[in-house]
């Protein structure tokens, strides 16, 4: 039996996001306020084209949830879309504003 291959796709905005989460979701198992949980759910998926082993927990979580998963990765490409879209539109309202100077 065969795995496929992993794709890394280093990313050190990716690595801070996924590690923030991870110890939010710590913090979380610990203190009421927080949905532990979720946030370690979130960081692992962020995290999952970073580390192997976020890779394999969440071949885990796909096997048991595939819908979820399938979900929460859709969501994650309308909000990168959403954000590139934000920062080029950003990046050409800043290039006007400074060619008027």
């Amino acid at each position: 039996m065969s795995r496929p291959m992993m794709e890394f796709r280093p990313s050190i905005k990716r690595k801070a996001a996924g590690w923030s989460l991870m110890v939010l979701g710590v913090l979380g198992l610990v203190l009421p306020f927080l949905q532990g949980f979720l946030f370690l759910a979130l960081g692992m998926f962020v995290l999952r084209h970073q580390y192997l082993w976020a890779h394999r927990a969440m071949g885990w979580v796909a096997s048991r949830w595939p819908q979820m998963v399938g979900t929460v990765e859709r969501m994650e490409t309308r909000l990168v879309d959403r954000a590139q879209a934000t920062s080029l539109r950003l990046r050409l309202g800043l290039r006007r504003l400074l060619g008027q100077a």
